[in-house]
């Protein structure tokens, strides 16, 4: 309550504030952002600076060449005093019914293999029936309340025990955190990769070496069981044109067995 209480308090940051963070965050020079939007150095400059007001068409074609997402795109137009464009539903919300069957039909169809749905900070949003098979001996503290799947991933008192690959796994779970931290200026998300770089690793966990051949042909993720070590390699689904906040943010991360045994192991597995 606080917290909210204080905000309320808090000077608005102004438009040509959150632009300029855009464009240095994107590393475009004004020039570069001018010649992009097809406007004047001149006429950017001033907008940063507050002595020109932008009309609503200009805030939404700077956002477009600046790739800004949907959710920062309302912050620069309530910023330049214009009403919000996308509206951010929960997922149960009457209006997302057709994209949250498309959700459930995919994460159910996909059994047996596990997949499950995160929102923008990797909190557990909906899952299939495989999953729980992977979580056996987490600790419970970490399935209370919200569930972050990347903390779940590598907490030491999560899967990362049991995660075979752990360091090349941890790597590349990195680098796609700081791609998305890049792309969206998250501080949510700076905040916890800084939380998961310092999670220990568990003693005796598999350093891999970066600096010869990949043998694969993509990251695998390999995970101790009581039926062996199984298999996994996996993809990412979004929606390719939301104009909701909520299903911009959506991803479903779909695993796929990576050997036969790990396919086998699977389908004893379902209860299907």
């Amino acid at each position: 309550m606080n917290t909210v209480t204080h905000s309320a308090h808090r000077a608005p940051q102004p438009f040509g504030d959150h632009l300029r963070h855009w464009r240095q965050h994107r590393r475009l020079s004004q020039l570069d952002l001018a010649q992009e939007a097809e406007i004047s150095t001149r006429h950017l400059s001033f907008v940063e600076t507050g002595r020109s007001v932008p009309s609503r068409e200009m805030v939404l074609r700077l956002a477009e060449r600046l790739d800004v997402p949907l959710r920062e795109r309302n912050a620069l137009l309530v910023a330049a005093g214009y009403a919000p464009m996308y509206r951010e539903r929960p997922l149960d919300d009457p209006a997302l019914s057709a994209a949250r069957q498309a959700v459930e039909l995919i994460l159910k169809s996909h059994e047996p293999n596990p997949a499950l749905a995160v929102d923008r900070h990797w909190n557990l949003v909906a899952a299939n029936g495989m999953l729980p098979h992977l979580l056996t001996g987490v600790d419970p503290s970490l399935l209370q309340g919200q569930t972050n799947v990347l903390r779940l991933s590598l907490h030491p008192l999560g899967l990362a025990p049991k995660i075979v690959n752990l360091v090349q796994w941890r790597n590349h779970l990195f680098e796609r955190l700081r791609q998305q931290i890049h792309a969206t200026g998250d501080s949510v998300l700076a905040a916890l990769l800084e939380e998961l770089r310092a999670y220990p690793v568990p003693e005796g966990a598999d350093e891999l070496h970066m600096d010869g051949e990949h043998l694969g042909v993509v990251m695998p993720f390999r995970f101790r069981s009581t039926h062996g070590v199984l298999s996994f390699i996996s993809t990412t689904t979004i929606f390719g044109t939301p104009v909701d906040v909520t299903l911009q943010e959506l991803a479903m991360e779909t695993f796929f067995p990576a050997d036969a045994m790990t396919g086998e192991v699977l389908r004893k597995l379902s209860p299907a």
